[in-house]
């Protein structure tokens, strides 16, 4: 390994990528919080305006199996440069924007780069630090994102009360200059290059991945159609010829034989029903707010800022208990969690006052800790090192299509049941119901997972 072994050259390493990458998972977080100003300025309906977010999503998604081949033929600061140099353009894209399509062409270039650098920058943590420590380290990164989850919408709420909204992408491209040149110095090539030629039929076939989260993003605003099942359909075959086709390769784009390793599988499974808890929190506890406690924007948004800062203080500590105890009662505490928060605000429902809710929203986002990172890191302990990468891309892919899956559920069951019941409480209680059950599904298969660290063979 290069110079990085020396402590106080890998923690400037790791600085250096963990302030990159926060500063990416903030810009793709807090946007949401300038539609309506993007509406008025461009004159665009709301539908239009969400593919700053669709489309981001949809990119990121294409570029999240692509990853394991670029660092495997990339010299990883080259490419960490270029991640953060592409994402500077697309920002300064953002930020002088003369119509909505340039906008949203500068937000996919974000979104490319962020697709490369989320599964990256884990293998690259994962591979430079010794098992033994892998816990901790990871814990840590799970404070920074979880950081980011909660300091985002600040940032853009502060920026956009006081500034135009391009002040947003003006911080953002002021911390990637900065990230940028600091990589002169602190990042090396940590990665061996395993050189190979790109399969692009593999990287065609990928694309079933974004049109699945298409499709379940488009049915659960607009309802379901026959062009979205015929998509759904192809998304369906592709992503059967590219599962086949990557089994059969003796150079695969994305190694999936990662799932022979039955610790891995679990793992992955966790990951993506904490996933799912997270994301289903943020996404339906500020419609709670909003609908049933008729409080405004602003102290629906910092109502959940408390859950995402218990969440990253949670993270190192429950990274170190992965070292020091194991996966079984890490996994399981965040499991018990999840399934108790959800549970709570199931039988609550309706009569959950503003803190009552906001206990809620943390007891499940706690939960969150001692699941989705001690996950990733017990499963990729499960690989040998040379299956690290394409084991995190893997986790991220499933991830982000499991908790798609479980926005597109949420939206749905509390529709349909207030619908059906003409009670908005009654859709939100059996919503809650539905992911305390997932929640805990989660807990016995984290009960099943070994007591200590599994270490690949």
């Amino acid at each position: 390994m290069t110079e990085t072994n020396a402590p106080s050259s890998q923690r400037a390493f790791i600085a250096t990528l963990l302030t990159g990458t926060f500063s990416m998972s903030i810009s793709q977080s807090s946007l949401s919080t300038a539609y309506p100003t993007f509406m008025k300025t461009f004159g665009l309906g709301a539908d239009t305006i969400a593919w700053l977010t669709t489309g981001f999503m949809l990119v990121m998604s294409l570029m999240i199996p692509v990853s394991p081949w670029l660092l495997n033929n990339v010299p990883f600061k080259r490419l960490f440069q270029s991640v953060v140099a592409i994402f500077g353009l697309g920002t300064a894209l953002c930020i002088w924007a003369p119509s909505f399509s340039v906008l949203l062409v500068g937000r996919l270039l974000e979104a490319l780069a962020v697709g490369i650098l989320f599964p990256s920058y884990q293998t690259v943590m994962l591979t430079i630090t010794p098992q033994e420590k892998r816990g901790a380290v990871m814990g840590t990164a799970g404070l920074v994102m979880g950081s980011a989850l909660a300091v985002g919408p600040i940032i853009s709420g502060v920026l956009l009360h006081w500034f135009a909204w391009q002040a947003l992408f003006v911080v953002f491209l002021l911390v990637a200059l900065g990230v940028f040149l600091a990589s002169t110095v602190t990042i090396t090539d940590v990665m061996p290059l395993h050189v190979s030629q790109l399969d692009w039929l593999s990287v065609v076939l990928a694309a079933s991945f974004p049109a699945l989260l298409y499709v379940l993003t488009v049915t659960t605003s607009r309802g379901f159609s026959w062009p979205l099942a015929i998509l759904l359909v192809a998304a369906v075959l592709a992503g059967i010829w590219f599962i086949v086709r990557q089994w059969r390769a003796t150079q695969p784009l994305l190694q999936l034989r990662v799932f022979a390793t039955p610790m891995f599988t679990k793992s992955v499974l966790m990951t993506g029903i904490s996933y799912i808890g997270l994301i289903v929190t943020t996404i339906v506890m500020p419609l709670y707010f909003q609908k049933v406690l008729h409080e405004n924007t602003l102290i629906s948004g910092l109502s959940l800022v408390p859950a995402a800062v218990l969440l990253s203080l949670l993270n190192p500590r429950a990274g170190k208990m992965l070292d020091r105890l194991g996966p079984r009662l890490v996994v399981t505490t965040g499991m018990g969690l999840i399934t108790v928060g959800f549970a709570l605000m199931a039988l609550l429902a309706g009569r959950m006052t503003l803190p009552m809710a906001i206990i809620g929203a943390m007891i499940a986002e706690a939960g969150n800790a001692f699941v989705m990172m001690p996950s990733v890191t017990a499963g990729a302990n499960a690989l040998p090192k040379d299956l690290i990468s394409d084991g995190t891309a893997v986790t991220t892919t499933v991830r982000q299509l499991l908790g798609s899956t479980g926005v597109a559920v949420a939206t749905l069951i509390l529709q349909q049941v207030q619908a059906l019941s003409g009670s908005l409480i009654t859709g939100f209680h059996f919503t809650f119901l539905v992911f305390a059950i997932v929640g805990a599904a989660g807990l016995m298969l984290g009960m099943t997972m070994p007591g200590k660290q599994v270490k690949a063979r």
